[in-house]
């Protein structure tokens, strides 16, 4: 009987490393790889492309309910689809309620169901605020809860202060669930930035001085300790330095804690120059460091120190992304480039290492059947021209505002067709498919 898709002569990549073979996918499931004489009712011709896992990004702010005029998820996952992505996590913020509870869970659930082209789960938050709703947030199936140890610039999301974050990492602990934290010193960032502002100092570089590097470690150290403590997993997301990565991985390797940490491509691909140069389309928080750090966040990278890359995609309208620096939105919108920027690196990372990025992010959060491209697991696939070389359009965009630093970037591979679960979400510049992305469920 023959199958529903049979991928032919494609190389693929693995976290094992790269072989010429051919993908068959029934049911929206890799029944078997290698090469042969299978049937199929629909072939795709792979020649002279490469084959990846599709992209998982465990970080990114759609927006959706309350504020779609920001993103939404029809938007949000177009733009993930186009750079090869299959599967993103939505963090519980930005959204309108935020996610702090069963009730904004179930809200986000329903606006992302049928506008979705990339599968999903959520992050619940964990704020002083929803201590007594975690369970809730537990029941539904969230991905972990995510904190904010400085200002998150959300009046409804509050700051976790240090006892917030330990009971709730107690509860996470017992439900067998991750907390994922925004590290930053509040009491050093906040004060460095009301006297920069005070004296007048308010230009793009004085931003970045004003949330050093030393408020990320020192902030880090603190939630390893609570995680240590309470014996919860933890995952320190965007980290923007070699020093706070150093951190998580003398931890982990010690065995002191069950942690990890993520970075972001801006923080692979952009520096405090170009903080100056491009404006407040290239502010977020933590801030983009010096040409040292970016170096050092490389070599990291190759040493697997670090767990996967994410896009933090956080977009707004034009509207709060110009005038005075301080005041504008601190976010960026790049989560279509994730896997340009990975591919692009020289010396680059090997391939089977930027495939192993998405098998990390699936064994982390124990999302089952994803992540790399093996029988039984979902045909969430990424077909590459990795010898493609272009300079990025604005036109070429597909998030709402299209207003990402990486415009104007010249990139090595260029992703022709995304797959989700068998159908092609993406092919050659547009999305092709109908949005049947799903809430995930998680391995507990």
């Amino acid at each position: 009987m023959a199958i529903d898709l049979l991928i032919r002569n494609g190389q693929i990549v693995t976290p094992n490393g790269v072989r010429a073979g051919d993908i068959a996918i029934d049911g929206g499931t890799i029944v078997e790889i290698g090469t042969g004489s299978a049937t199929a009712k629909q072939e795709i011709d792979a020649t002279g492309l490469h084959v990846f896992p599709g992209v998982i990004d465990p970080h990114v702010h759609f927006n959706e309910p309350g504020r779609t005029d920001w993103e939404g998820f029809a938007t949000g996952s177009s733009a993930l689809s186009a750079g090869g992505g299959t599967t993103f996590f939505d963090m519980p913020l930005n959204s309108s309620p935020p996610v702090l509870d069963g009730e904004t869970f179930d809200a986000k659930v329903a606006a992302g169901t049928g506008k979705s082209y990339a599968d999903f789960a959520l992050w619940g938050g964990l704020t002083p605020t929803n201590l007594d709703k975690l369970d809730e947030l537990a029941d539904r199936g969230v991905v972990g809860f995510k904190a904010f140890m400085s200002n998150s610039g959300i009046d409804e999301f509050g700051r976790a202060d240090d006892l917030t974050l330990y009971r709730g990492m107690r509860i996470a602990k017992e439900r067998g669930l991750i907390v994922a934290v925004h590290a930053e010193s509040e009491e050093i960032t906040s004060r460095l930035a009301a006297e920069a502002v005070a004296a007048g100092k308010t230009s793009a570089r004085d931003f970045a001085s004003a949330r050093p590097i030393v408020a990320e470690v020192e902030a880090i150290m603190r939630a390893i300790i609570l995680a240590e403590e309470t014996g919860c997993r933890l995952h320190i997301v965007h980290v923007s330095n070699s020093r706070g990565v150093e951190l998580v991985h003398r931890s982990a390797a010690r065995k002191e804690a069950d942690v990890t940490c993520e970075t972001c491509a801006h923080y692979l691909t952009f520096t405090v120059d170009d903080l100056e140069r491009v404006g407040p389309a290239a502010k977020c928080a933590p801030p983009l460091r010096s040409s040292a750090e970016v170096n050092e966040l490389w070599q990291d990278l190759t040493d697997e120190k670090i767990a996967f890359v994410t896009s933090d995609h956080s977009p707004a309208p034009a509207s709060m992304k110009t005038g005075a620096f301080w005041q504008a939105w601190g976010g960026i919108a790049g989560v279509q480039s994730t896997l340009p920027v990975l591919l692009s690196h020289d010396p680059r990372l090997t391939l089977q290492q930027i495939a192993r990025l998405s098998t990390s992010a699936a064994n982390r959060f124990k999302v089952a059947n994803k992540g790399d491209i093996a029988a039984g697991h979902d045909a969430d696939l990424a077909l590459v021209d990795i010898a493609a070389c272009y300079k990025l359009t604005r036109d070429e965009l597909l998030d709402r505002h299209r207003l990402s630093p990486y415009v104007g970037r010249t990139f090595r591979g260029r992703i022709k067709r995304t797959i989700l679960r068998g159908q092609t979400m993406f092919l050659d510049g547009k999305i092709v498919g109908q949005p049947i992305g799903r809430l995930i469920k998680l391995s507990r």
